[in-house]
């Protein structure tokens, strides 16, 4: 029978699960089987559907249509809405940052991340010294 401590401390441990949003950088990492971003396989992760835009075009150059469709199919779910207000945030984000040259998907994939409360999880050198940032290559 389950006593009232280890029943709060699942609750607890619930509530610590961390949540990444990944960017294609850290999707080709997971498909290339990199032992450093095995720990984020199993995690709670979110994306856009321009991640999975810029995933789907590498994985066509690189590995064909069939893994393309795969791939694409598998995470699709992992998709977050793109809200209006998101944009004009990005932008800024993106001006503010011209000089690490950051993509308008990353800038808008950092953006969402701050918004929903998820840890930005890419090996994108531009990112590497940003707050909320987990960077590994």
């Amino acid at each position: 029978m389950e006593n009232r401590y280890s029943t709060c401390k699942r609750r607890v441990e619930k509530r610590m699960v961390l949540r990444y949003f990944l960017d294609t950088y850290a999707f080709i990492e997971i498909i290339k089987g990199n032992p450093n971003y095995d720990k984020y396989v199993e995690c709670e992760c979110y994306t856009t559907i321009l991640n999975l835009y810029e995933l789907y075009y590498q994985l066509l150059k690189s590995y064909g249509q069939e893994a393309a469709d795969s791939y694409y199919s598998k995470y699709l779910s992992l998709k977050l809405e793109i809200k209006e207000e998101y944009i004009p945030k990005s932008a800024l984000f993106r001006l503010n940052h011209k000089q690490q040259n950051v993509s308008y998907v990353d800038a808008l994939g950092y953006t969402i991340a701050l918004e929903n409360g998820l840890i930005f999880l890419t090996g994108d050198k531009e990112f590497k010294n940003l707050p909320n940032v987990v960077f590994e290559k």
